[in-house]
């Protein structure tokens, strides 16, 4: 058995994970970000306590901990190195966990995380090569090269969201421009729309769709307006796809993985997005004689972090 814990800014889930890949039991409280490091610590092996309880399951069949952060980690230590959705720097949080529990801890980036549980039990599954982006707030990847998780020599690989594919017209949160996830996050999305509505120059029933509340634009009222036939909502998603493509393009160009997964919310739009993507990546391919891998959409949504962090101690 393992244990799986996916810690975000906004909720800590935890679960007992089966060597199949199968969750028995899961539960989730909020994070309270901004408390001191140790009291969400301490959240968190309460609830490890908590799901082992109610799974019927002994701290001695427990083979090890893994943890998925939004941010960056040593797996092998288990230091958080930089975490802003907590406001961590430098946190021991594989060491206090390892200690309170006399087992391995393993700790990684969310979204690392996410592709190896696409590799165990989802999308990827059992392929050699693959990578994971989760299209959300942000943009988030994960790598996997011949089996392994990929992180690079400091813990910053697979970093995708931050691959610079042009100019855009703000600047990431990083500080650089260009960044891939100021143009194919729901974030990037929505800001567009509305810089195009501020120059008024476009027709469009977007802001109707919003019931007239600038503010209520979402990435769904976008795809669906897009669906829709909108102008403006087609622009952006063309626009939005355009990069990612390049962004894709880049990848297998790099890497040549057998299979690129795609999640997060805005994954949610389906096979439209899916089909718009191959359209656009099949127009940029260099060569065309070489078979590229094929774009598909990740199956295993909120569950990913629980049973990618479940298995962190196996694949490292």
């Amino acid at each position: 058995m393992f244990i799986g814990v996916d810690l975000g800014g906004t909720t800590i889930k935890v679960g007992v994970v089966n060597g199949e890949g199968r969750i028995l039991y899961q539960n989730a409280r909020p994070t309270y970000a901004g408390r001191d490091y140790p009291l969400i610590i301490q959240d968190m092996i309460e609830q490890i306590e908590d799901a082992m309880d109610w799974a019927g399951v002994g701290l001695e069949a427990v083979k090890s901990i893994g943890i998925g952060v939004p941010g960056l980690a040593e797996v092998q230590t288990g230091n958080v190195i930089y975490c802003t959705n907590l406001s961590w720097f430098n946190i021991p949080l594989g060491r206090e966990i390892s200690q309170h529990f006399g087992k391995p801890v393993f700790v990684e980036n969310d979204a690392t995380v996410a592709a190896l549980a696409e590799y165990v039990a989802g999308s990827t599954k059992g392929l050699k090569n693959s990578v994971f982006i989760t299209l959300g707030t942000g943009v988030g990847g994960g790598v996997i090269i011949n089996h392994k998780i990929y992180s690079g020599s400091h813990g910053a690989g697979s970093e995708i969201g931050h691959m610079i594919v042009g100019e855009n017209f703000y600047n990431c949160n990083c500080g650089a421009n260009g960044c891939l996830e100021t143009f194919a996050s729901a974030t990037g999305l929505i800001k567009y729309v509305r810089k195009r509505l501020a120059e008024r120059d476009v027709a469009t029933n977007i802001l109707r769709m919003a019931n007239g509340r600038l503010e209520d634009i979402d990435a769904k009222i976008i795809f669906d307006g897009a669906k829709g036939g909108d102008a403006l909502a087609q622009e952006a998603v063309h626009r939005m796809v355009k990069y990612l493509a390049i962004g894709i393009i880049n990848i297998f160009n790099i890497l040549d993985p057998e299979r690129i997964a795609i999640g997060g919310g805005v994954s949610k739009v389906g096979d439209y997005l899916i089909d718009l993507l191959n359209q656009e990546v099949s127009k940029m391919t260099f060569c065309k004689e070489v078979t590229y891998g094929d774009i598909v959409l990740a199956e295993l949504g909120n569950d990913a972090g629980i049973i990618g962090a479940a298995f962190l101690g196996e694949n490292s």
